[in-house]
């Protein structure tokens, strides 16, 4: 959701400037006309988390979806929305239609909304499920919490020109990367464009920002850590199979390696929480119904004297966590063997990791992981390109082609 901020905005800047079926499963609740009061909220629960609301309208140590969020961009910051019963700062004067046309339009009541909330994606939510999620809120202690009004410079503060934007842009349905029919795959579908909003992160954006069907879940450049291509082709080159996708998103952590950057508070906060059977069906949609097998991880190739000096750099300052043959320590450092973050093409990641560290993790179940220092003082930028390359070439499968300028364009 940060990450995605920068780039709606900037579709919003852009444009006024030229402008001036929910497949359902048997162990998630499901909606009937039956459905008791309770039925409804205890599914409107679950479909919350599904949907990650809490990651925007819920800031640490404060109410449950009181807002105040600070979603931070080149163009200003916006907070995320008092959504609790609260009658003068909550929806607790909206009906569940008008719930729905947020949700479905990026239309409140008394606004038009920023597309910083991604209603670009809830819009393919069912209104079933929209009300159930209204209900829910609706059944939580309200919170007299002020909103925060964004701060955000013009032509950026111009609320109207977001019209113009959604008038171009705003799609009944997404694109999808992968190709299925069965019933998890559709399932999975909606788990992933519809509430958990994949695309918004992972899909590069054209030149009004607007995501780029063309190129769905194939990755982007939003933020310091950038989200990786997620198809089943760029998934499969990295070594993800379902059962591992399952693990991680049940847990974040797999023998790929751990949650980091923005995806770690997703696991947390959402996929966790989600049954076995929609574990299995997002799964199954991230790779299709004929998923591709994974690649197994072949020698990269790297200049010898790189792959020394990257060595030597390795056993001083990484080994002591991740083990002198990269084989991890459990609550402690992942392993380098089959990094999904080593094998891709893009170093962007990797460079970003060694220059500014990672913080300690707690992940779903028992594992855990202690903080990994950040090298960006103490090691040049010739030493952390040697370093990168000997990771690459020997457990990424990748070239050793990392430059020292490569290293200093992200200091």
């Amino acid at each position: 959701m940060n990450l995605a901020i920068s780039l709606r905005l900037g579709a919003l800047a852009l444009c006024a400037a030229a402008l001036s079926a929910c497949s359902e499963r048997p162990d998630e609740p499901v909606a009937s006309t039956h459905d008791s009061a309770a039925e409804q909220i205890a599914r409107g629960r679950y479909l919350a988390k599904a949907a990650d609301c809490a990651a925007c309208h819920t800031i640490t140590g404060g109410a449950p979806f009181a807002g105040g969020v600070k979603l931070a961009s080149p163009f200003g910051s916006f907070y995320g929305t008092n959504i609790t019963p609260d009658p003068v700062h909550g929806i607790g004067k909206w009906s569940a239609a008008q719930f729905y046309k947020t949700l479905h339009d990026g239309v409140a009541p008394d606004k038009q909304l920023y597309p910083a909330m991604p209603y670009t994606s809830y819009r393919s939510m069912s209104r079933a499920d929209s009300d159930a999620i209204y209900a829910y809120l609706m059944a939580q202690k309200p919170a007299a919490v002020p909103n925060h009004e964004p701060d955000l410079k013009f032509p950026f503060n111009v609320r109207a020109a977001v019209m113009f934007w959604n008038m171009l842009f705003l799609k009944d349905t997404l694109p999808d990367a992968s190709v299925g029919s069965s019933a998890d795959w559709n399932r999975g579908r909606y788990l992933a464009n519809a509430l958990g909003h994949c695309a918004e992160c992972h899909t590069p954006r054209g030149v009004f920002e607007q995501m780029n069907g063309a190129k769905a879940l194939q990755g982007s450049t939003l933020g310091r850590v950038e989200p990786p291509d997620i198809t089943p082709a760029g998934l499969a080159a990295r070594g993800w199979t379902g059962a591992d996708l399952q693990t991680f998103f049940a847990t974040g952590i797999s023998r790929q390696g751990p949650a980091f950057g923005e995806m770690h508070p997703v696991v947390m906060l959402s996929t966790q929480y989600l049954s076995p059977g929609d574990l299995r069906a997002l799964s199954t949609y991230m790779l299709g119904d004929a998923p591709p097998p994974p690649t197994p991880v072949q020698p990269g190739s790297s200049d010898a004297a790189q792959v020394a000096a990257g060595r030597t750099s390795y056993v001083a300052v990484c080994a002591g966590c991740h083990g002198r043959e990269g084989e991890g320590k459990p609550h402690v450092a992942v392993s380098m063997q089959g990094s999904s973050t080593l094998r891709q093409p893009d170093p962007h990641n990797l460079i970003v990791a060694m220059l500014d560290g990672m913080d300690a993790a707690e992940f779903a179940g028992t594992e855990s992981m202690q903080a990994m220092p950040g090298f960006a003082t103490t090691l040049s930028d010739d030493e952390l390109a040697n370093l990168a390359n000997y990771l690459r070439s020997g457990w990424g499968g990748q070239p050793g082609d990392v430059t020292a300028a490569n290293v200093k364009a992200l200091r």
